[in-house]
């Protein structure tokens, strides 16, 4: 009983956190660049994030804090969503 238990629990915590873990990630940073023809994103930091298809610009510019969520796909950065926090 304690080991069927215990493998439940085990595999609980995997699943959880596997569903987390897919949930994305937040970020915030300074734009050092934006290109709407690439629908890319630069942070400061170096760090580049595809926009999604049909992003509208809310102003982003050289400068501005912004706030993201994100995913990895295919080993790279894609924003879910991109707000201005200045």
């Amino acid at each position: 009983m304690r080991v069927v238990l215990a493998s439940l629990t085990a595999a609980t915590i995997l699943l959880s956190s596997a569903g987390a873990f897919a949930a994305g990630m937040m970020t915030s940073g300074v734009v050092k660049s934006f290109d709407a023809k690439q629908s890319t994103l630069t942070l400061n930091d170096g760090t580049a994030y595809s926009l999604p298809k049909g992003f509208k610009d809310p102003g982003l510019k050289s400068g501005k804090k912004v706030e993201l969520s994100w995913h990895m796909q295919d080993a790279k950065h894609a924003a879910d969503t991109v707000k201005i926090i200045n």
